[in-house]
């Protein structure tokens, strides 16, 4: 859903108790439960579980501003996600 394809930008629309809602470019609403931020040389990243259907596994978007100042999630490629989850997998040892 959230890693395939062309790149997409989310913007959060409400975030509470660690539940993030997320808004795609079509109006569509999402909600995950925020599992991390974490910042690395890349980026910074949010790690996300789907509320919904948390066995489809972790989601990375990317955290940038858009024109306006306002964060806005952006969805990353497969190496960049790698990337990711090995920085995460090297900070729990």
């Amino acid at each position: 859903m959230f890693r395939e394809g062309a790149r997409r930008r989310y913007t959060a629309a409400f975030v509470e108790d660690n539940i993030i809602t997320l808004v795609d470019e079509a109006g569509e609403e999402h909600d995950f439960i925020l599992l991390e931020i974490v910042e690395i040389e890349e980026g910074i990243y949010a790690v996300l579980l789907p509320e919904e259907d948390p066995e489809e596994g972790v989601v990375v978007l990317r955290i940038e501003k858009d024109s306006e100042g306002q964060d806005v999630l952006i969805s990353i490629d497969d190496e960049e996600f790698e990337k990711v989850r090995e920085i995460l997998e090297a900070l729990d040892d």
